[in-house]
């Protein structure tokens, strides 16, 4: 379930840059975009518990410390390219 969550993340947080491109209203799937990547995070979160509760440490061991540096790089990415067309129009407002 992560990885559709995520993929939609990706696909969306284009579109809102696309959006942003085009001269478009871009704040609905800028907001979409965080919420996907909300969602892929709790749904990564769930995926880990549920290894927990079956006492599954082998996998435990062998996946989240690759994850968590990734999803904390992916997550800071998400965040900045989604919040991009905001502070670019901030930026050209002070011009």
């Amino acid at each position: 379930m992560w990885i559709i969550l995520g993929v939609f993340s990706i696909v969306i947080t284009f579109i809102n840059l696309y959006l942003y491109k085009a001269g478009k209203d871009y704040k609905l799937a800028m907001a979409m975009g965080l919420s996907f990547t909300a969602l892929t995070l709790c749904a990564e979160y769930s995926l880990i518990s549920d290894w927990v509760e079956v006492d599954d440490w082998a996998a435990l061991k062998d996946v989240v410390p690759g994850m968590e540096r990734a999803l904390w790089f992916l997550t800071i990415v998400s965040i900045l390219l989604n919040i991009a067309p905001v502070l670019l129009e901030l930026k050209n407002k002070k011009k």
